[in-house]
C-alpha cells in the first residue's frame, strides 16, 4: 500500500486494521443479558467490531411500545464487557442518561436524531458531558437540516467534547422509497467540507428499513469514502423488540463485511489523480460553460421580466412551465439521461428565475412615483 494512501479519521482508542472500515454493530435494542453476551460474542469471535452498540433508553414514536431496558441494560452492558472484552456505547437523551452512562463508565455515547434536532437538548448534553472526556457520536437530525448537525457538533466541541464523529441514519421524507429514510449523500459531502476531518459513520439499518437493503446501503456508504458502519445486528432479528425488520443476524454481517469494496484504504491518493486528471479536466470545461449559459439565461429573464411589466402579465406562467418542463423531460429521454434528474434541475434553475423576476417587478415599484 502506498505510504500517501488515505488514513481512518482518528476516533476514540480504536483502530481498524488497514482496508477495513469502522464497525461499530449491536442490537436495536438491549434486551436481555442473554441477548446481549450472544450478540457480543459472536461479534467478537468475527473480529471485526470495534464497539458494541445497544440502545438502553429508547426514544419511541408512541407510547405503548418497548422502550428498553433502562439502567438494567447498563448492567448487562458492563457484564458483556468484563466477559467478552468489547467497549459499548449507548445513548443519551438527557442529562440523567449521562449520568447513568458515564457512572457505568461507558466506553462512547451517541446522541439520537431526536435529540440532534433541539439545541436545547444538546447543549444540557453538552454541559453534563464537561470534562467527562468521552467519545461522542452524533447522528444527523431527522430532518435535511445540515445546520443543526453541525451545530450540534460545534455545542459539543465548544464544552470539550472534543473526540466527535458524526453518524449518517438518513432523513424524513414523505416518500423515502425503496428506504425507511431518505439518504440525501450530498448532505455528507457537505458536512465533510464543512469539518474534513470528522468522523463519518454511516448507520444503514435506520436507512434501509429493511434487512436485505442493509448490504447495498453500506456500499454505497463505502463507495462515498465514508469511514465507518453503525449496524444493528440481533441474534435472532424476527424475535426483535424493536426496528426487527432492519436487523441482521452476526453472520449476515460477518458475510456482508467479506463482501464490501472498501477503497478508504487501498486507494493511492496520487495515482488516482493520475487517472482522473484528463476527464475532470474536460468536467470542468463543462462546468464553466455551464456558468456562463446561466448568466445568458438569466440575461434573457430580465428582459423577459421587463416585457411583462409592461404588459401587466404575471411572473410566473404556468402554462409555459408546464410545457417546458415536458419537452426537456422528453429531450433527457431521447438522448438517454434520467427525466428525474433534468425536472429536478430545472425546477431549481425555474425556481430561481420566478424569483429573480419577482425582485425585479419589486424594485421597479419602489421606484414609480
Amino acid at each position: 500500500m502506498s505510504a500517501a494512501a488515505r488514513r481512518h479519521r482518528p476516533f476514540g482508542p480504536w483502530t481498524p486494521q488497514i482496508g477495513e472500515p469502522w464497525v461499530i454493530a449491536g442490537p436495536c435494542s438491549a434486551e436481555s443479558l442473554e441477548q446481549v453476551l450472544e450478540t457480543a460474542r459472536a461479534l467478537k469471535a468475527d473480529g471485526r467490531t470495534l464497539l458494541f452498540r445497544a440502545g438502553v433508553w429508547k426514544p419511541r414514536t408512541r407510547p405503548g411500545t418497548f422502550e428498553g431496558a433502562g439502567y438494567n441494560a447498563l448492567e448487562w452492558l458492563q457484564i458483556m464487557r468484563a466477559e467478552v472484552g468489547l467497549p459499548f456505547v449507548v445513548e443519551v437523551g438527557n442529562p440523567q442518561h449521562v449520568e447513568r452512562a458515564l457512572a457505568a463508565k461507558a466506553d462512547a455515547v451517541w446522541l439520537g436524531a431526536r435529540t440532534t434536532v433541539s439545541p436545547f437538548y444538546v447543549q444540557e448534553i453538552a454541559e453534563a458531558l464537561k470534562g467527562a472526556k468521552i467519545p461522542v457520536l452524533v447522528k444527523n437530525p431527522i430532518h435535511a437540516d445540515l445546520g443543526l448537525w453541525i451545530g450540534a457538533l460545534e455545542r459539543l466541541d465548544k464544552l470539550g467534547s472534543s473526540d466527535l464523529a458524526a453518524v449518517h441514519r438518513g432523513f424524513f421524507a414523505a416518500n423515502p422509497e425503496p428506504y425507511r429514510n431518505d439518504p440525501r449523500w450530498e448532505l455528507t459531502f457537505e458536512l465533510r467540507r464543512h469539518a474534513p476531518d470528522l468522523p463519518i459513520f454511516c448507520d444503514p439499518s435506520h436507512i434501509a428499513g429493511q434487512r436485505d437493503l442493509v448490504e447495498s446501503v453500506a456500499q454505497i456508504a463505502m463507495d462515498l469514502a465514508l469511514d465507518g458502519l453503525m449496524i444493528e445486528i440481533h441474534p435472532s432479528p424476527d424475535d426483535a423488540l424493536s426496528d426487527a425488520a432492519q436487523q441482521i443476524t452476526p453472520a449476515r454481517l460477518a458475510a456482508l463485511l467479506d463482501r464490501l469494496a472498501n477503497y478508504l484504504e487501498r486507494a493511492d491518493p496520487e495515482a488516482i489523480l493520475t487517472s482522473l486528471s484528463a476527464d475532470r479536466e474536460g468536467l470542468d470545461f463543462i462546468d464553466a460553460q455551464l456558468v456562463e449559459l446561466l448568466q445568458n439565461r438569466q440575461h434573457i429573464v430580465e428582459r423577459l421580466a421587463q416585457r411583462k411589466l409592461e404588459l401587466g402579465a404575471s411572473v410566473f406562467q404556468m402554462d409555459r412551465w408546464i410545457n417546458m418542463l415536458e419537452q426537456r423531460e422528453a429531450q433527457a429521454k431521447d438522448v438517454g439521461i434520467d427525466p428525474k434528474y433534468v425536472r429536478a434541475f430545472f425546477e431549481l434553475v425555474h425556481r430561481y428565475s420566478v424569483q429573480h423576476q419577482a425582485a425585479i417587478y419589486q424594485a421597479q415599484r419602489r421606484e414609480e412615483p
